[in-house]
This record gives C-alpha cells, sequence and structure tokens, in this order.
C-alpha cells in the first residue's frame, strides 16, 4: 500500500510539501499540486483521515441527541441537520437517547474525548449541571442546558396562541388538550401553558391528557388515542402533535364522527405527514429547517472558537390551514 513517501518521490517534491497540501497548512503552487495529484491517483493513494483528525484532535463528526426517530419531528430535524452539517463539512453520529438512559452521558463523554467535535443536544434527562461543566462545543434545541450553551427555539407561547385562537375561531366550546409533562422543564411547554391560559380565559372546557414523555412514539400515541376515543368523551376541538392528531383523527373518523364539521383539530409541529393525510391536518408549523441551519450555525461558531452573538435563536411559528378547521 503507497505512503506519502510514494506520493513525494513519484511527485518529484518533499513529504513536507505533500502533507502541506493535504492538510491545507501552507503555500503549494498549483503546478506542484498538480504533481501531487497525478501521483496519488497512479499510486491509489488515500490519505490518512483518521491520524490527519488525531493531530488536529478533530474528527468531523457531530453528534445530535434526539428521543426517538420514530417521532415525526425529530425524524425532519435530523434530515435537516444532516443537510446542513454536510454542507459545513462535518458527518452526523445520531443517538436515540429514549433507548438507553446511559446514552446521554456517554455522548457526552465522547466530545470530552475529542470523539466528536460538537453536540447538538434535542433531547436531555441529565442535570443541567452535566453540561455546563463540559465547556466543549454543545447547542441545545428547545431547551435550557446552562448561561454558556447556545440555545436554538421557537416562540412556543405564540405557537399556542395561534392554535387556541384558531379553534376559538372555529367556535369550539370543549376542547380536548394533549400536553407533553417532561421530567425536566423544556421551552416547548411555553405552548401549552399559553393554550390553557386562553382556554381558562375564554371560559372554555378543556380536558387535558398528560403524556408520558418517555414514550412518544407511535405505538403510544395509537394506545393514547384509543383509550380517549373509547372513554367517549365530549369534544369538539382537539390540540396535540401532529401524529397524535392523525391518530386521534382516525380514531373519530372510524366513529363516523365528521372533520371538521363536528369535530375541529389543530395540530402542532407541521411535520410532512400532515399532508399526506384526507382530510390535512390545520397546523402550526415549527420552521424545523431554519432550527436544524442556525443550530449547525452556532455550533460551527463554537468549534472554530468564536462566540455566539446571539445565545437564544427565537424562531417564528405560522398556522397552515388544512381540512381539519373551516
Amino acid at each position: 500500500m503507497a505512503g506519502i513517501k510514494d506520493v513525494a518521490k513519484m511527485a518529484g517534491v518533499g513529504v513536507g510539501t505533500v502533507s502541506r497540501m493535504l492538510n491545507d497548512s501552507g503555500y503549494v503552487s498549483l503546478d506542484t499540486r498538480a504533481k501531487i495529484e497525478a501521483a496519488m491517483k497512479e499510486l491509489n493513494y488515500t490519505p490518512n483521515e483518521l491520524a490527519r483528525n488525531l493531530y488536529y484532535k478533530k474528527s468531523g463528526i457531530i453528534a445530535v441527541l434526539v428521543p426517538n426517530v420514530s417521532n415525526p419531528f425529530f425524524a425532519e430535524f435530523v434530515d435537516c441537520v444532516e443537510g446542513e452539517l454536510r454542507k459545513a463539512g462535518f458527518k452526523i453520529m445520531l443517538c436515540n437517547t429514549l433507548k438507553d438512559v446511559k446514552a446521554e452521558a456517554e455522548y457526552l463523554d465522547l466530545l470530552n474525548r475529542h470523539i466528536v467535535d460538537g453536540i447538538i443536544a434535542g433531547m436531555s434527562s441529565l442535570d443541567e449541571s452535566e453540561y455546563s461543566k463540559i465547556h466543549k462545543p454543545i447547542v441545545a434545541l428547545d431547551r435550557y442546558l446552562g448561561e454558556e450553551i447556545p440555545v436554538v427555539t421557537v416562540d412556543h407561547k405564540m405557537g399556542g396562541r395561534l392554535a387556541a385562537e384558531v379553534l376559538l375561531r372555529n367556535g369550539c366550546k370543549r376542547i380536548l388538550h394533549f400536553r407533553s409533562t417532561a421530567e425536566k422543564e423544556s421551552l416547548y411547554h411555553d405552548r401549552h401553558a399559553e393554550f390553557q391560559k386562553i382556554m381558562d380565559e375564554q371560559g372554555i372546557e378543556t380536558y387535558c391528557y398528560d403524556l408520558d414523555w418517555r414514550r412518544l412514539d407511535i405505538q403510544y400515541y395509537h394506545q393514547v388515542a384509543e383509550e380517549v376515543i373509547e372513554k367517549n368523551l365530549k369534544f369538539d376541538g382537539v390540540f396535540g402533535v401532529d401524529r397524535l392528531a392523525i391518530e386521534c383523527m382516525n380514531g373519530l373518523i372510524r366513529q363516523h364522527k365528521k372533520i371538521p364539521e363536528e369535530v375541529k383539530i389543530v395540530s402542532y409541529d407541521g411535520t410532512y405527514i400532515t399532508e399526506l393525510v384526507e382530510p390535512q391536518i390545520s397546523t402550526i408549523v415549527q420552521p424545523i429547517d431554519r432550527m436544524a441551519e442556525e443550530s449547525v450555525k452556532s455550533l460551527c461558531e463554537l468549534i472554530n472558537g468564536k462566540k455566539v452573538k446571539n445565545k437564544k435563536s427565537i424562531l417564528i411559528p405560522e398556522f397552515r390551514k388544512g381540512g381539519t378547521t373551516v
């Protein structure tokens, strides 16, 4: 197998010159570059990327921590983040944290040992201090992990208000409100608090179903929707995340309920699945692509030793009307 010395010999240059070109660490003339590239091609030489990364204490890999990629929001976020990381010259290492309670701490250890260059934390069950004591490139998604860790989020208070206003305009009087209760306070809970506050102010009756945040997968959503439908609760409005809203709509349709004539539905997240059903779901859309872009941008600034100007990036949600409201 050819090595860097073989390349240098065939190109008629020194080993240091080949090294400078491969590492982009100094000037190499265009003529010399052409000779080196021709020699590399002739010898079928592949640079030792691992050795180079160890030398510079960089791996070119970013760990992205999410609860579960079967969740449409996180599936779409990961897809967008991977594209942004690729443009920035990084590869992705994906971790589903709900599958293993130790996984989150293990990935933080990988960052400490330079096996990954940074972390985008879309899920955290660890104490805030576990993150704040690391002093390495970390960006948080929708959760506060310490004063020095940038966070990318959405104005969830506005999102909850938008959902409430839509259902109120649709004349709803009894609303089923699916809300997630997390072990650790997260910024997205603002949408539930604002939604409920408005309903209380307007004297609207609500049935609040508190979801187990550790079980937010397809099977659990289906189970919850079936449980609610079997109880024969009287409601004319529904508010919940995309997948749960769809499961609930399907259950109501099986009971011959008319959507949106008898029950109006507004979901939260606005992922692609809301447009795959009939009727399409009216939804509060989170700008997932922008969340991914801002997360990667902030992380790259940290990796390059820069200070992140905006420690809290707050993006704006919007309402997209479908066929589940009038």
